[in-house]
């Protein structure tokens, strides 16, 4: 997530039929104070829409129009002449109408929480008595058309960036400029994609499936990693749950049962909307900085339900690089229990910097749905879902079938973006521009015509007390985003060891139905293996802790290794895969003051210092509701907030190439997220394991522990490598970070948006007498066996938007005795691109 969010803001701060009248303003009341939610629209027409908390507006249609009204409860109705069709900062003056002053409606301020004094607080209980689930719901089996369109704009265009040297040679992009409807600012559309697909759904077996009948695309060549990107933040979501995830984060719904106690609600109008009547209620926070909307909605009067809402995230609310959210979903209500979403349009404007003329990025995406049909059964086998599925025909739809298949047309902008981009991607100016994003999002600098990309570049240079000075070059094959087949490879050398280092794997996919791989490699580097307990295969793989420039002391506590594996693994279901691997590998310390020796006669005297092991393991992976793109050997994730449970068993067989141990090992581990509504995300780890034989230090399970300045999950900040050994473990972590809850209270920190975030950790394990008995390496195996060994923490995020720092504190295990050089406090930090 955080590489496309540097890749959207990056790139696209680099790079219709226009509207027959637009109209904007201001609206004031006779003493000159801003009217908000005052009703403007076009006379003769239902377009129209209404003024912000500061009075202000944008209008805009297709058609010509030469009038507009202004209305608010209270005042007299304005009728405006428009003498020409662009009409920009007009000012709109409302007068109070005569005996109405018992019917003006204050919309600014607190307002009443009881039913009795106000009577939209009356009409919303009336909507949570008739909350019903979605109308899907009330069926047996159902299935519609869908057609979405996904947009990005480069917004705020004037003279100054058409004219910048920026664009020298690329003029021509902007002969597409138009302006916003929601906005009023000038964009540039610069990609867009559409789909259309068949949805059918079985409520009896809760099985849906999604067939894709068309997708066609402008814009980069990778561009499913901006599909996913925004598919992922603008995920589906119900009007009447209480809370709302978008990037990430829970915003308070205005139908929320708790919504009393977040908005203030105004009862504000009453009228025909499709021939039925309905109230409108106009709602606004009642607090700054937290995650909550403005706007407005229609309920009908007679079923209480959502004929129409709009909601705009309110500019205080605690989000980065995001100035604007604005949503709007149409329902079509047929009866009490059946509310069909007809349209639903969200837009967001991205930027670095949330000032009005700061320039940015419309992200949009528009979803229309229709021909809706119900109780028409199908076979269970019908909603198995395949873990591959491409056709290429899908991609590759002619004009004709998009002409009878958009539930909505393009502009003429929008259709001219496609032949503007393909032009675009010719000029050499726009490809360097493009490369530099792409770099910075992969890590790797694309060279086409060797189908190679180096990288990543971000490790190209390391440091610890072996190796010192560390240099890393490396590559990959890179045909297209969906190769069949990938080889990696590095080469690195130490300054200080004085020692090269290498590897190599390569992958092939050769079933796509079952996802069949089969992958291989070796490896001869020198890496911390005390970082993690559930062991990893990845030949390529290297933690952070073998490559910290700065340290809380020496770590000299490093492994010389050299593996080689070969896998197979499969995905017979979706998001369940197997992998079963054979790895052979030998293990002696990198450095002279760090010992793996180990006793090799039961009389303890003779040691080896060198470990050859084989191992097989098997191991299983679940990733309930997680989604994947691309087919290809390397896929994509599209989406986070998923569980992760993993499994694994590994044998260690000494008749295979001449191995030192037999042995076997468990390991589970559970990661879950939780949306905890407004009290922020929950991150929970669950791990034990289990060796059951007799094996050295380099083979048992050391509790990962972090001598980095740097926050890393899933490790304990206050422990030094090595501290504590187990055959034996169970350990927990949790983190809560609380998105600005309290900080949002404080006044004098209410501006800075920081985040709270609290953790706790802990781990309990054993070790034999006889793993015990086999150390010759001088290191005094201790284990938390006793009494669980805890940490706990505390942080604040979200510093200048891109820093966090935590506070970590030992919980136990810090008598001087025996652990004389325990860390009972420490500070680490880390940074990102985050919402």
């Amino acid at each position: 997530m955080k590489f496309k969010l540097i890749l959207l803001l990056f790139f696209f701060g680099i790079v219709s039929v226009v509207a027959q009248t637009k109209v904007s303003g201001k609206v004031y009341d006779e003493f000159n104070e801003p009217v908000a939610f005052a009703n403007v629209i076009f006379k003769g027409s239902s377009e129209g829409t209404i003024t912000d908390e500061n009075g202000t507006f944008y209008l805009e249609s297709d058609a010509n129009w030469d009038t507009v009204f202004v209305s608010f409860i209270g005042f007299a109705t304005l009728n405006v002449p428009l003498e020409k069709r662009v009409n920009y900062d007009l000012k709109f003056i409302l007068k109070e109408e005569e005996g109405s002053l018992d019917e003006v409606v204050i919309v600014t301020g607190k307002q009443s929480k009881k039913e009795s004094e106000n009577p939209a607080i009356a009409i919303l209980k009336k909507v949570w008595e008739h909350k019903r689930q979605n109308g899907l719901k009330q069926f047996k089996q159902y299935e519609y058309d869908k057609y979405e369109k996904v947009e990005f704009d480069l917004n705020t265009i004037d003279s100054s960036l058409i004219k910048s040297k920026l664009f020298k040679g690329m003029e021509f992009v902007f002969d597409k400029v138009d302006t916003s409807r929601v906005t009023g600012k000038t964009y540039l559309p610069i990609f867009i994609n559409e789909a259309v697909s068949k949805i059918y759904g079985d409520n009896l077996i809760n099985k849906e499936k999604q067939d894709l009948l068309g997708n066609k695309n402008s814009g980069f060549s990778d561009n499913q990693v901006i599909i996913d990107f925004v598919n992922d933040l603008y995920s589906e979501f119900d009007i009447y749950d209480n809370y709302l995830k978008f990037f990430d984060k829970s915003f308070v719904s205005p139908i929320s049962r708790t919504g009393i106690n977040t908005y203030n609600y105004v009862l504000s109008d009453s009228t025909y909307r499709d021939n039925k009547w309905c109230y409108n209620i106009i709602y606004y926070p009642r607090r700054k900085n937290e995650l909550t909307f403005k706007g407005d909605f229609w309920v009908a009067d007679t079923t209480y339900a959502i004929k129409e809402i709009n909601m705009q995230a309110s500019k205080s609310a605690n989000i980065n690089w995001v100035k604007e959210i604005y949503i709007e979903q149409e329902f079509e209500v047929l009866n009490d229990s059946l509310l069909l979403l007809k349209r639903d349009y969200f837009m967001s404007d991205f930027s670095f910097n949330k000032k009005e003329e700061a320039r940015g990025v419309y992200g949009k995406r528009t979803t229309l749905y229709d021909n809706y049909a119900f109780d028409i059964p199908k076979d269970e086998k019908f909603y198995s879902q395949e873990v591959y599925n491409y056709d290429k025909d899908i991609y590759n739809r002619e004009d004709d079938f998009w002409e009878d298949n958009r539930m909505e047309a393009l502009s003429k902008d929008e259709k001219g973006v496609y032949k503007m981009l393909d032009t675009l991607k010719t000029v050499k100016k726009f490809k360097r521009l493009y490369n530099v994003g792409s770099i910075l999002a992969s890590g790797y600098i694309e060279m086409p015509s060797l189908n190679l990309d180096y990288g990543p570049i971000f490790s190209t240079f390391g440091f610890n007390d072996v190796e010192g000075l560390r240099l890393r070059a490396g590559g990959r094959t890179y045909f297209g985003q969906n190769d069949l087949w990938r080889i990696e490879g590095f080469g690195a050398y130490g300054f200080k060891d004085d020692k090269f280092k290498y590897g190599i794997s390569g992958k092939v996919l050769l079933d796509k139905k079952n996802r069949f791989i089969i992958s291989g490699g070796n490896r001869r580097d020198v890496e911390q293996i005390g970082a993690s307990l559930t062991t990893s295969t990845d030949v390529l793989g290297r933690s952070l802790a073998s490559s910290s420039v700065i340290g809380t002391g020496t770590n000299d506590k490093l492994t010389s290794i050299n593996l080689t594996s070969l896998a197979v693994e499969m995905e017979p279901v979706r998001n369940v895969v197997f992998r079963l691997s054979g790895n052979y590998r030998t293990l002696e310390s990198a450095s002279k003051t760090f010992s793996l020796d180990y006793y090799t006669d039961q009389t303890h005297t003779t040691t080896e210092s060198e470990i050859k092991q084989f191992e097989s393991a098997l191991s299983v992976s679940y990733f309930p509701k997680r989604k994947m793109t691309g087919y290809g050997v390397e896929r994509r994730e599209a989406n986070d907030g998923f569980a992760r449970i993993f499994a694994q068993v590994t044998n260690g067989n000494q008749n295979m190439f001449k191995s030192d141990f037999d042995y076997t090992k468990v390991q589970l581990s559970y990661l879950q997220p939780w949306s905890v509504g407004g009290l922020g995300r929950l991150y929970t780890t669950l791990e034990v394991g289990k060796t059951f034989g007799e094996v050295p230090l380099g083979l048992l399970s050391v509790v990962p522990g972090n001598q980095s300045y740097f926050s890393i999950y899933n490790t304990f900040s206050n422990l030094d490598y090595y501290e504590f050994v187990t055959d034996t473990y169970a350990s927990m972590h949790i983190q809560h970070n609380f998105n600005g809850r309290f900080f949002s209270r404080i006044p004098f920190l209410r501006k800075l948006n920081w985040r709270e975030i609290v953790g706790f950790r802990a781990v309990v394990g054993e070790i034999s007498k006889e793993n015990r008995a086999l150390n010759a390496s001088g290191l005094v195996y201790k284990a938390p066996t006793n009494k669980a060994y805890y940490e706990y923490s505390f942080g604040i995020d979200n510093i200048f938007k891109v820093f966090r720092i935590d506070f970590n504190f030992r919980g136990n295990y810090l008598d001087e005795t025996n652990y004389p050089d325990a860390r009972k406090f420490g500070i680490t930090g880390s940074f990102g691109f985050n919402f």
